[in-house]
């Protein structure tokens, strides 16, 4: 990040004056096609979709190097079920089962990869149908148990990305996956985890995307409040079903190429359909741009949770204590969690400015040539979202004897570190 982008970035969020952006539905025709690597820069998408949370779609021009795009298929375009049980095959992956729904989702269950391509290959060879159902790979950590030295390269533009680098930091989990299925497969109408932002390129094979715009969800939900499961039913032009339908317009759609690389802003609903035997894979990732609406989605499930259990408030000892463990069995994280997301990216971006080093070169990682700009403007904003933070009452209610530091003491650290980079 250059200093002009910084400029532009906080000014941008001074305007927002600690709100969220507008969830007004906006009247978008077409997903942006960025065909030249040489001639985008990483200032032009933050401008240009980064900061204003638009999709985009990149061409396959920026993932041709990359080596699952020429080791995972085969001439033909196909995926290569020779390399990948060579490499992979005695792996545990996930399955879901696209046939079957459990609430808004697919049950999922567990089985070596050599078992899913066996199935894979039946199912083709039975014109796309088997008794089994829709089997599709879903959610493989495969960079948390591999190296992916040969399989890809993280794009400039997506480098920024705290929730991976927090589990880094950790080295228990990450938010990286592939995924690969038939003809058929798809995923359901969802929001990224914790809002975040996501990527996603298809290393063979097309995907059909639907697009809705933060807001636009809200009308397609029935009449006992509940978001559809396929947005592509029938049942969904029922209005005694569905009696706002009219108040959505219709979705952005995307089909996405072999080698393509689609951008999924912050909080919009989509729908993904397979319309060949596809791979691809994909990133979750937070980073200041969409971290207040992280924390604002964090307060919407602790307020879900709160409303299920409120009849045993009185009875039940510790009752705001358990309603965070039940966020966090429910949602992945709670508010004791998120401080400590935010405790480790600030101390790294603190120490990074303190050492006049980019955030990507911290603890004898790649840099990333984002630069210390960035990690002042991140600074900014885990200051502005931690105000916010320490002044929740559910927040006040977590017993941070014990955090080093205290959230207080980093938030001023983090104030003063704001007022000393003003001039950077």
């Amino acid at each position: 990040m250059d200093r002009e982008t910084r400029v532009f970035a906080e000014s941008h969020f001074r305007g927002l004056e600690g709100r969220l952006p507008s969830r007004v539905c906006l009247k978008l025709d077409r997903v942006d096609f960025i065909e030249k690597p040489d001639s985008f820069s990483y200032a032009d998408f933050f401008k240009g979709y980064l900061l204003p949370n638009l999709p985009c779609v990149f061409s396959s021009a920026f993932t041709e190097d990359w080596g699952s795009r020429r080791l995972w298929v085969t001439p033909s375009g196909k995926p290569n079920f020779d390399y990948l049980l060579q490499n992979y095959g005695d792996v545990v992956v996930p399955v879901a089962n696209c046939g079957v729904q459990e609430y808004n989702s697919n049950p999922k269950e567990h089985m070596p990869l050599r078992d899913y391509i066996s199935y894979w290959k039946e199912y083709i060879q039975g014109n796309y149908s088997s008794s089994r159902g829709c089997l599709y790979l879903k959610d493989w950590h495969l960079c948390r148990d591999f190296s992916t030295e040969d399989v890809f390269t993280l794009p400039i533009y997506f480098s920024s990305d705290w929730l991976n680098e927090y589990w880094d930091a950790l080295d228990v989990d990450d938010y990286r996956f592939v995924y690969m299925g038939p003809t058929g497969t798809w995923s359901p109408f969802h929001a990224d985890i914790f809002r975040s932002f996501s990527w996603s390129v298809n290393i063979c094979g097309r995907k059909k995307w639907f697009f809705f715009p933060p807001g636009q969800e809200d009308a397609l939900r029935d009449r006992h409040g509940g978001l559809p499961y396929d947005v592509t039913s029938p049942s969904l032009l029922d209005s005694r079903l569905h009696p706002t339908r009219d108040g959505c317009g219709p979705p952005l759609e995307v089909t996405q190429e072999a080698g393509e690389m689609v951008f999924v802003p912050s909080g919009w609903h989509h729908q993904v359909h397979n319309l060949e035997d596809t791979i691809s894979i994909n990133h979750n990732w937070v980073n200041g741009c969409n971290l207040a609406n992280m924390w604002h989605f964090l307060q919407q499930e602790l307020r879900a949770v709160q409303q299920e259990v409120i009849e045993w408030r009185d009875a039940m000892p510790d009752w705001h204590h358990h309603c965070q463990v039940i966020m966090k069995s429910c949602s992945g994280i709670n508010f004791e969690e998120f401080y400590h997301f935010l405790k480790i990216i600030a101390e790294r971006r603190l120490l990074l400015l303190a050492k006049g080093m980019s955030p990507g070169q911290a603890e004898g990682g790649a840099d990333t040539g984002l630069g210390p700009q960035q990690a002042a403007f991140d600074i900014g904003r885990i200051a502005e979202v931690l105000e916010s933070v320490v002044v929740h009452p559910d927040f006040q209610r977590v017993d941070t004897s014990t955090f080093s530091p205290r959230p207080e003491v980093l938030l001023q650290q983090l104030k003063e570190a704001v007022a000393a980079t003003t001039s950077l």
